[in-house]
């Protein structure tokens, strides 16, 4: 089975689960709506690409975990969107949680799925309780307070932003998550896998950066240019476009240099390398200024 599939078959059933007995019918269709489309599931497949390339056997733990990351960071979404965060109108190309259901809805649906992602932990903990217990600690520590990110979304409230503080809780927590949870969940040490996940963090929000100066609404899903709009701390506006591409591929091949040794190494190395081509939006290399400069 494709790692999608494994993915896609194991949240069905965790939202099945949420949406059963006597369930308030709004709530229980919003859950639903946040989490799918999927988008492109990069953390849950990062989370099982690094389980495989260390073995997984314990799939199911895998596959629990895999999901649990990214209920977890759906619901970091629908909060964002909210108006008293972003008050964004798009997620994923469609309405966000809280114009399609309401603000009070949008954030049932958030804590719901908070909750559920440490609940899914808990029931797949079977003969593996100790992997179980170190993967609810890791996403704890991941999601909430000082390093996950609720940390991140704090520091936008901060006059004086920790730049590197802010990166790593509110883009890299939950890569960092990934890595360490996939090894864990396949039997292995947590802590070297953590350069692996904060490297790909940070290239992500470059990345992101990147997406937000350069692409429009319709190819990002969402409103595009909100650091501007916000006066948020951005790697474009910080280096310009052709630097912020350079760092991008600096940390890039950091994270590739950071993969502890395994037996699926090479292949890991690989699927970091193809989801950096997808991040960087097209056109982006060789050009030197942002738009309008």
């Amino acid at each position: 089975m494709r790692i999608s599939e494994r993915i896609d078959a194991t949240m069905a059933a965790a939202i099945k689960a949420g949406q059963g007995g006597v369930a308030p019918a709004k709530l229980a269709a919003a859950l639903e709506y946040a989490v799918t489309p999927g988008g492109a599931r990069i953390r849950p497949t990062i989370l099982t690409s690094v389980a495989m390339a260390c073995g997984d056997d314990r799939p199911e733990l895998t596959n629990a975990a895999a999901v649990a990351l990214e209920v977890i960071h759906c619901a970091s979404l629908v909060h964002d969107d909210l108006p008293c965060f972003d008050d964004a109108d798009l997620r994923r190309g469609k309405p966000a949680l809280h114009r399609a259901y309401s603000e009070p809805l949008a954030v049932l649906a958030g804590d719901s799925l908070i909750i559920m992602g440490f609940q899914i932990l808990a029931r797949a903990a079977g003969d593996a309780p100790a992997r179980a217990l170190n993967l609810i600690d890791i996403l704890g520590t991941r999601t909430g307070m000082p390093f996950g990110i609720c940390a991140g979304q704090g520091w936008e409230s901060e006059e004086n932003i920790d730049l590197s503080a802010y990166h790593q809780a509110k883009t890299g927590a939950l890569f960092i998550a990934a890595t360490q949870m996939g090894a864990v969940a396949a039997g292995q040490e947590a802590e070297p896998w953590e350069e692996l996940g904060a490297r790909i963090g940070e290239a992500f929000q470059v990345a992101d950066d990147l997406r937000d100066a350069l692409c429009d609404e319709d190819t990002l899903g969402k409103p595009a240019g909100q650091d501007d709009l916000h006066g948020r701390p951005n790697a474009v506006a910080s280096y310009g476009v052709a630097g912020a591409v350079k760092r991008f591929d600096d940390i890039l091949g950091g994270a590739i240099s950071s993969i502890p040794a395994c037996p699926g190494e090479a292949a890991l190395a690989q699927m970091v390398r193809a989801y950096a081509d997808k991040l960087v939006p097209a056109g982006a290399r060789g050009r030197s200024t942002v738009p309008g400069e």
